[in-house]
């Protein structure tokens, strides 16, 4: 169980790409040829904090200071895949829709495969 802690990206536009949370004024098919080939954070970004004391909070496995995000991607033909290190990436189209639909502290359950 999380909670959306922060949202970040409110006028973004789709495919920007951000670094360390900061838009970087370039969307993913603008950026540099070697960049357009890496896991890049695009579009929004809902910032997870979890609930579970030795799950997904604190020492270790602390969701929030492990930057695990919901967010947009620039590999939407991998979705479905297991392709990140503990992020959930969707489309940049779905992304912007869950973002616009739910506010911060709203619960987020993921449910482990």
């Amino acid at each position: 169980m999380h909670i959306i802690a922060e949202k970040i990206g409110d006028d973004a536009e789709s495919g920007m790409v951000f670094k360390q949370r900061k838009p970087i004024g370039q969307k993913y098919w603008e950026s540099q040829e070697h960049l357009q080939d890496q896991r890049l954070v695009t579009t929004r970004i809902l910032w997870l904090k979890g609930l579970e004391l030795g799950v997904n909070q604190g020492p270790g496995v602390d969701s929030y200071h492990r930057y695990i995000y919901i967010h947009g991607t620039n590999r939407e033909h991998l979705l479905g895949s297991p392709v990140t290190l503990g992020c959930i990436t969707l489309s940049n189209q779905d992304v912007i829709a869950l973002y616009n639909s739910i506010p911060c502290q709203s619960l987020v359950w993921i449910n482990p495969i």
